[in-house]
């Protein structure tokens, strides 16, 4: 290889990943599970690497709704992490992970997820306007009553099961992603 086209290579793939260096600059990303959750990407693509959402990411493609959440949305995920699995009583998890039981496991997984992209201020100024709560259409046909403590932004589903978002305004290409410590369940 003669020396000129060596740089010229070396120029060009420099260039490639300044490019790349800048651009996840440009980003707003946030830090969840021990990753970069990056607004250019949508919410499987970014939630596949969020070491503290496993779980959610294992329901997710049991239940089949991987191509809905790759879609073009937007949807408002509120996702619960592992320790809000955890809490479940022993043994949940894995019944709502059998085949046989996918109708049920997109009832939950879905219940956690509102068409629209609502970000913390947005679903802050419909408390405010609520007079202290917000009602939530789940794109399961249920509801979730939005609500604050402080500055701490809750969700409440209709059985009376609280759970705080614990890390707001992750922006995906297609919605918004909120971590929440607790599993909200449908009435079913």
């Amino acid at each position: 290889m003669k020396i000129e086209n060596f740089f010229k290579l070396a120029l060009a793939a420099f260039i490639f990943l300044s490019a790349n260096t800048v651009n996840a600059q440009m980003e707003k990303t946030k830090l969840v599970g021990g990753a970069e959750m990056y607004p250019s990407k949508n919410i499987v693509a970014n939630a596949v690497n969020s070491a503290d959402h496993t779980t959610l990411v294992a329901a997710v493609k049991a239940a089949g709704l991987v191509e809905t959440l790759q879609g073009a949305g937007p949807f408002t995920v509120f996702a619960p992490d592992n320790m809000a699995f955890e809490k479940l009583p022993k043994g949940t998890v894995e019944t709502l992970l059998k085949p046989g039981n996918k109708g049920q496991l997109q009832a939950v997984l879905t219940y956690h997820v509102v068409a629209g992209r609502l970000g913390s201020k947005e679903i802050a100024a419909a408390i405010k306007k609520g007079d202290g709560k917000a009602v939530l259409t789940t794109v399961q046909g249920g509801k979730l009553t939005a609500w604050m403590k402080g500055k701490d932004l809750y969700i409440t589903d209709e059985n009376g099961g609280e759970s705080k978002v614990t890390i707001a305004d992750v922006w995906q290409s297609n919605g918004v992603i909120h971590s929440v410590d607790t599993v909200v369940l449908p009435k079913m």
